[in-house]
């Protein structure tokens, strides 16, 4: 039985196979659901983010188990396998617990420690939980990335500074423009990263917020927190019309904005540029759109190259981060390879004592006379005896469990009591 992890990132991936892989919140449970009907394995879990989209499973036979999740991922892109093979990456055990680690404590993405993929690798645990797909081994496995990744906040300084997807859309934006002061900006959204955006423009001086969405009292309850204005996605074209920038960040899985519209706004604003700031996966904007004149166009490329060069102070943390994926990655696998000594130690012991109990019930019927009182004090001898010669083999067992020795004493054992 094996962990395994197969996915596509920012790293592997063009953005447009990326956001096709992409797993909305509502499409997550059937994805979950055909992950976990494979023959092949017996727990899943899905993490879909802007920066990536990896499936966790439990494989039962590691090469059959990757062949269903490469054509999970075929399934998903549309993409032939040709396509695919280049840009999916796999990792198991514990390169696949480490590649979780480094992704809760934000060294594998675009914005390096930012903050926002801990909520979300949770959340994908979560939903696993709920849809049933996730087990014990997965359950102890996103359990020790969620504490990874507070570690990694709470013990270095990887998280500082523009340490968010949506706080660096907003600096991208800034460092565009010169400022955001006296500009008008228009952010569609009410989700996380939408919040986040709203959070970043409360420091950053516009005119202005407007916030849509398709929920009006999610865009009024964000809007508030500025002082803006809320709108119906309805009125998108009429604010595109006036605004001076646009940021994006939905959980749409087709544009919202296309080229045609745009091109109708173009002419209404009378040659005003327009930039647009989309770090929806699957994007919010048509690429097309960046052919506008008068319209520039940013998207999770454009902020992987910003964030790229700007976090040069967070990179001096990488190593502090590095010894605790290491140090909670061993911790894994120790407590992975004890739960699954357990089992073992617990046959043993059953055995022991249906042996233990056997002879006690002969010698009880070759001694009907004996009392109530003998009757407890054999059954008190003969528990203490059997658990006084189990107590070192159980302890060595614990002992060595996660190493090459607790893999030979447990064979050993297996062989010498026929378990």
């Amino acid at each position: 039985m094996s962990i395994v992890v197969m996915g596509v990132s920012h790293r592997s991936a063009p953005l447009d196979l990326l956001e096709r892989c992409t797993v909305s919140a509502s499409d997550l449970p059937k994805r979950l659901d055909d992950l976990a009907a494979c023959e092949h394995v017996s727990e899943a879990t899905i993490v879909s983010t802007c920066n990536r989209t990896e499936a966790y499973v439990v494989a039962e036979r590691f090469h059959a188990a990757f062949g269903e999740l490469r054509d999970f991922f075929g399934t998903l892109s549309f993409a032939p396998p040709a396509e695919l093979s280049d840009h999916l990456y796999v990792h198991y055990d514990d390169d696949a617990a480490r590649h979780l680690f480094g992704v809760a404590s934000g060294l594998e993405s675009a914005v390096l420690g930012e903050g926002e993929i801990l909520g979300q690798v949770r959340a994908a645990w979560d939903a696993a939980r709920v849809e049933g797909t996730a087990g014990a081994v997965l359950n102890q496995l996103f359990r020790h990335a969620v504490v990874a990744g507070k570690r990694a906040r709470t013990e270095t300084g990887i998280a500082r500074g523009t340490a968010s997807v949506s706080h660096a859309a907003v600096s991208m934006a800034i460092e565009h423009l010169g400022t955001l002061e006296g500009r008008q900006v228009l952010v569609v959204g009410a989700g996380e990263m939408a919040e986040g955006m709203i959070v970043a423009l409360a420091a950053a001086g516009p005119a202005a917020v407007h916030v849509a969405n398709r929920t009006s009292s999610h865009a009024q309850a964000l809007a508030e927190r500025v002082g803006g204005h809320h709108l119906p996605l309805g009125r998108l074209a009429d604010a595109l019309s006036e605004v001076d920038v646009l940021l994006t960040s939905t959980g749409a899985t087709s544009v919202i904005v296309d080229h045609a519209s745009v091109g109708d706004i173009i002419t209404r604003r009378a040659g005003r540029p327009l930039l647009i700031v989309d770090i929806a996966v699957p994007r919010d904007v048509d690429p097309a759109v960046a052919r506008l004149r008068g319209v520039t166009l940013l998207d999770m490329d454009d902020l992987s190259r910003f964030a790229s060069s700007g976090h040069a102070g967070r990179v001096a943390e990488v190593t502090a981060v590095e010894t605790i994926l290491d140090a909670e990655t061993e911790r894994f696998a120790q407590s992975r390879s004890a739960r699954e000594m357990a089992p073992l130690i617990e046959t043993l012991r059953g055995r022991a004592e249906a042996v233990r109990a056997l002879e006690v019930e002969r010698a009880l019927a070759s001694n009907p006379d004996l009392d109530d009182a003998a009757r407890d004090a054999l059954e008190r001898a003969t528990k203490s005896f059997v658990n006084k010669l189990l107590h070192h083999p159980t302890v060595a067992l614990r002992a060595a469990a996660g190493k090459a020795k607790g893999d030979r004493l447990a064979d050993s054992v297996r062989d010498l009591f026929d378990l």
